[in-house]
């Protein structure tokens, strides 16, 4: 066997790009996106991003070059994913609620040749490229049209995207990877913690992911998909690719609103969807005279941010099923998720959403995960305490940050693992439990408070509907939680609880040492494009109301 190994018959490089066309052959007149009274098949969607991807080849788009969009998910979010990969080039997709300079750095930083961009987005994107230095050469930009959006006129732009594909050829020979290597995907972190990375992923990384998804999801044939998460969000963990592999339908939404997702949800009988825990507390809150009772069993699949186990209550409680898991940007989606075991099913409906909160075991396609010391290197007890840093190996992680081989080093090092910044635990069972990023850990008189903890337990009070914890200098202990809250609609002013209240309810739920010492009532937490709370804009208003004097010990 010594002679035996790869060959020119198994040497293909691995892609998700070819799922399509095995889909057009399969599933071809059957729907695969639909938008408002817009329904295309599985043929056309195959013969529009073939179109797509001839017509940037006719524009000079080659190999490696990156081409960018600025959009929600509709249909042409949709394509891009196929499209612009096909053409060779590298798919960067920008999040539409970042601001114009945050946007211009973005583009510059990409080198992007080329962005399509929505025509809600385009006064947003004509400022950011005012930004762009004389010396630096401005991107094309090509409209996206969409009738359903009233007076959004394009006739001043010679080329728009349907023009394009009118341009392009439906029968277009696709450029393949050279390698499985090749990139193919370059997203920027969301920037929660610190400054946006680029993070590259190749097609070999992305197929795995895809793939992987699918099986660990257990995602049968021609699913009904609601694009609840946004496709710009580590590319909707991989489901466009996805849903082609099982010849699904993509029901597409500009705007994520309750009731919007409830009437879509009832008229297209929609059977999964995505969205990080925000949009799970929207839907649990969302007032009955909005909900509508659902048409079938719709699977949820929730991660990018621990899930506080009263969301998920609530949610299952309406009869959605929720599935759990955990992902960054760097893995292209979710290599680590809460795989469900039949007999919790007979606990307490308050004990599975415990459990279920957890962000589980490794997906079937990762090789190993781990929750490491960042001291010795070695693996902590699991006991479900102790503390460490959550660490990866496998097919997905990220080829590196874009021009930052600092960063790259840093998060994958020469032990093997990919590095993630995320402090976790691992229980008696094997299950990890994310406790915080690094960063948010509050160290109070030597004692390691989770924010994630003491979260969950804030939102649990049936008046509050956001919670985000953050330390605070104090005189004493150095630094104690800071709680930020938002309340659930119709709580008037004269029910409103008080800084007083929400900690007495606090010290009847956690040790004492952990309890907020400082809350701060707001109408809406900040949040990133995708949902998560932007924590160090918080750290920096808690930073800002100074110490806390000595009169917040315990």
């Amino acid at each position: 066997m010594d002679k035996l190994g790869s060959n020119p018959a198994n040497r293909c490089p691995l892609t998700p790009l070819g799922f399509l066309e095995r889909t057009a052959t399969v599933y071809g007149d059957c729907p695969s996106v639909v938008y408002h009274n817009t329904v295309y098949t599985w043929t056309e969607t195959q013969r529009r991003c073939l179109r797509l991807a001839s017509g940037l080849c006719s524009l000079g788009i080659s190999r490696r070059d990156v081409v960018s969009v600025l959009a929600p998910n509709i249909p042409a979010m949709y394509e891009m994913h196929f499209g612009v990969p096909m053409s060779g080039a590298v798919l960067n997709t920008i999040n539409i609620r970042l601001d114009a300079r945050t946007i211009s750095v973005l583009l510059r930083h990409s080198g992007s040749k080329l962005v399509f961009c929505d025509i809600l987005s385009l006064p947003l994107l004509h400022d950011a490229i005012s930004l762009f230095p004389s010396s630096h050469n401005p991107p094309q930009v090509i409209p996206i049209e969409d009738p359903h959006e009233p007076n959004t006129p394009t006739h001043s732009y010679s080329l728009t995207y349907e023009k394009l594909l009118e341009m392009g050829n439906p029968e277009f020979k696709w450029i393949r990877p050279e390698s499985e290597w090749d990139p193919m995907i370059l997203n920027y972190t969301s920037g929660t913690t610190s400054a946006p990375k680029g993070v590259v992923h190749c097609h070999r990384g992305i197929f795995i992911v895809t793939v992987d998804s699918l099986t660990d999801w257990s995602v049968p044939k021609q699913s009904v998909y609601l694009w609840t998460l946004p496709m710009f969000h580590a590319n909707g963990w991989s489901f466009p690719w996805g849903m082609a592999v099982m010849g699904g339908t993509n029901i597409c939404l500009r705007r994520v609103e309750a009731a919007a997702v409830f009437d879509a949800i009832n008229k297209h009988k929609v059977t999964h969807l995505c969205g990080a825990p925000v949009v799970l507390n929207m839907l649990s809150n969302t007032p009955e005279s909005v909900r509508k009772p659902l048409p079938g069993p719709v699977q949820v699949l929730t991660a990018g941010a621990p899930p506080p186990a009263a969301v998920l209550h609530r949610t299952e409680a309406l009869g959605f099923t929720v599935s759990h898991g955990y992902g960054l940007t760097e893995t292209a989606g979710l290599t680590i998720s809460c795989a469900w075991k039949g007999q919790w099913n007979r606990l307490p409906a308050s004990e599975r959403a415990r459990l279920k909160s957890r962000q589980g075991v490794r997906t079937p396609s990762m090789a190993t995960i781990d929750v490491i010391d960042g001291t010795t290197g070695q693996s902590v007890k699991r006991d479900g305490q102790t503390m460490g840093e959550i660490v990866l190996q496998g097919g997905c992680v990220m080829l590196g940050y874009l021009k930052d081989e600092k960063a790259t080093k840093a998060a994958i090092r020469q032990d093997g693992w990919f590095y993630t910044g995320d402090v976790g635990v691992m229980h008696p069972d094997g299950y990890v439990e994310i406790k915080d990023r690094s960063k948010d850990v509050i160290i109070s008189g030597g004692e390691n408070i989770s924010s994630v903890e003491v979260e969950s337990i804030l939102y649990g009070h049936p008046m509050v509907n956001e919670a985000a914890v953050v330390a605070r200098p104090d005189e004493f202990w150095g630094e104690t939680p800071c709680a930020f809250v938002s309340l659930k609609e119709g709580v008037g002013s004269s029910k409103s609880p008080t800084e007083k209240d929400i900690i007495a309810w606090c010290r009847e739920k956690m040790p004492h040492y952990m309890v907020p010492k400082t809350v701060v009532f707001k109408a809406e937490l900040p949040k990133t494009s995708t949902g998560k709370i932007q924590k160090y804009v918080l750290r920096n208003q808690a930073k800002e109301m100074g110490p806390a004097k000595q009169k917040s010990r315990i």
